[in-house]
């Protein structure tokens, strides 16, 4: 047999793989676990960490505020040295919101070593526990949520006796570029962290969502949140992993009624989202980069280059066509079920490949950005060292 096919045999077997061993990594059915309303409802400070977030707070804010939350709640925002008007429009929401109180503060100027929104969720979190909650729920400014979001999170993390709770929301998907690469950013993700793993006992995985985590206030001291991951590149899975090395239980599934409001209109917006903290998450590894982008391109590109190798006729390419489309058609069929859950066409599934190129060049692009020493930015601040860059 020719390279090509054993490259394509290699692709189906590996899609063979991720379809049955990588804990149906594939499905959507990780939601908010069974839950009932708790006798008595806990205390819950909501934290929101914000920089430059005046274009998205008239409709993310006065969701927070307009919660329907039996038990006792307040509304933290932290403006992070905004030059936009962020705390002023954020005080200006909360006179006009008949609902959960709130306090609009700011840090200064970040200490050296603390990363993105770390800092600010260091000091609102500081401030919070001055009103002893008995949760923090942690949300970016761009997240929306629907009126019951909270009592439906504090419910699930009650009846099952989780530390943490989070989900991961669903992103805007408006333009050509968002329906392309947003539903491949969940897949991805998935692909990596399966949920199934995380959320089962013992785990064999672990991660959350960063745009909305409903933490137990107690175990967040135990574990040193936040400062034990203050120099966290992927902030949201150091949550989550301090969280289980202090002996909390975790759980991470797909939102249904909180949503990212943040628009991502040019190709340009999602590359510079993806490749922020891409390499990081390589742990800025040669060998891991390395291996990434070959398997990148033995799993997703090989199998649509065999098909076309056939099709075209080449010399000994059957073999590898039919290998390539088998694999293809896994993929494809992988991929409809998140599809699906951002009600979008199904004639994206078998443009994957494609996406997963664009994804393939966007690590390339993250290492290069490292090694020009450029690091990486979060809202306008940019982080030279590796240990001190952002993830968003």
């Amino acid at each position: 047999m020719s390279p090509l096919a054993w490259i394509a045999l290699t692709s189906l077997a590996a899609w063979l793989w991720l379809l049955l061993g990588q804990g149906l990594f594939w499905r959507t059915d990780q939601r908010l676990p069974r839950r009932t309303a708790p006798a008595h409802w806990p205390s819950v400070v909501v934290v929101v960490p914000a920089r430059d977030e005046a274009a998205v707070l008239p409709e993310s804010l006065p969701s927070l505020l307009r919660q329907t939350y039996p038990g006792r709640a307040a509304v933290v925002l932290v403006d992070d040295g905004s030059t936009d008007g962020t705390g002023e429009l954020a005080r200006k929401l909360g006179e006009q919101c008949d609902g959960l109180p709130l306090t609009v503060t700011s840090p200064g100027d970040p200490d050296p070593g603390w990363t993105g929104k770390l800092w600010a969720l260091r000091h609102g979190i500081a401030l919070a526990r001055t009103l002893r909650p008995d949760y923090l729920l942690l949300t970016d400014a761009d997240i929306a949520h629907e009126p019951d979001s909270l009592g439906e999170l504090v419910a699930a993390a009650r009846s099952n006796d989780l530390d943490l709770v989070s989900q991961m929301a669903r992103l805007r998907v408006a333009t050509g570029w968002e329906r392309l690469v947003v539903p491949a950013f969940v897949y991805f993700f998935a692909q990596l962290y399966p949920f199934r793993w995380i959320n089962r006992e013992p785990a064999r995985a672990t991660a959350a969502a960063g745009g909305c985590v409903l933490l137990r206030a107690e175990t967040a001291e135990r574990a040193g949140i936040p400062g034990s991951v203050r120099q966290a590149v992927i902030d949201d899975v150091a949550v989550a992993r301090a969280v289980r090395r202090a002996g909390g239980r975790v759980w991470l599934g797909l939102a249904e009624r909180v949503d990212s409001i943040r628009p991502y209109p040019r190709l340009a917006d999602l590359w510079r989202m993806v490749s922020r903290s891409a390499y990081a998450q390589l742990r800025h590894s040669p060998l891991l980069l390395a291996g990434t982008v070959a398997g990148l391109a033995v799993v997703y590109l090989a199998p649509p280059v065999a098909v076309y190798a056939a099709a075209a006729g080449v010399p000994g390419a059957a073999v590898a066509g039919w290998a390539g489309l088998a694999a293809w058609a896994v993929m494809t069929a992988t991929y409809v079920p998140v599809l699906r859950y951002y009600r979008q066409t199904l004639w994206l599934a078998p443009t994957l490949p494609f996406t997963a190129l664009l994804y393939l060049l966007m690590t390339v692009d993250s290492a290069v950005q490292h090694y020009r020493g450029r690091g990486a930015a979060w809202k306008g601040r940019t982080y030279s060292r590796p240990e001190a860059a952002p993830d968003r």
